[in-house]
């Protein structure tokens, strides 16, 4: 499974490597969030919600690399956000999944809230849904959202 780049003629072993992890990580970490919506959807039913939990986390961990998911996750001052994402993932499935998805919810506005900024420039910039931003009661919450100071 090895190949030549076109560019330079240079050998390069296992390149489609990265492009497949990269590929199953967005599949798995889709999956995760469709059966966490299902979970949600169903009366938080704890089957779902743990798969949905663990699809999520092994997905973030093929797609990143496992190594900077950890770096990720496991940063000095990140350790609230990753106690509270972390520890409803825990409660999710020991079995009190309202609980956990509250804490989960928690950690997860803590730990992307460096990354909101750019999702709401980007999405400002997608026709139907960047119109959508601008109603009256909705561009308030998202001008707060889009002004977040947060390092990543």
């Amino acid at each position: 499974m090895s190949t030549f780049s076109k560019s330079d003629g240079v050998f390069q072993p296992w390149t489609g490597q990265t492009e497949a992890k990269i590929e199953i990580g967005m599949g798995l970490t889709g999956f995760g969030v469709v059966f966490l919506f299902f979970g949600m959807m169903l009366f938080f039913d704890k089957a779902l919600l743990a798969i949905g939990n663990v699809l999520f986390v092994s997905g973030l961990s093929f797609v990143i690399g496992l190594e900077r998911t950890f770096r990720f996750f496991f940063q000095r001052h990140k350790a609230k956000a990753t106690g509270f994402f972390l520890g409803g993932v825990f409660v999710v499935l020991i079995g009190w999944p309202i609980v956990g998805v509250v804490l989960e919810i928690y950690g997860f506005f803590l730990l992307f809230r460096g990354f909101f900024p750019v999702a709401v420039g980007f999405i400002r910039r997608v026709p139907v849904l960047g119109s959508l931003l601008s109603l009256p009661g909705i561009s308030a919450l998202v001008d707060k959202i889009g002004e977040s100071n947060a390092m990543v």
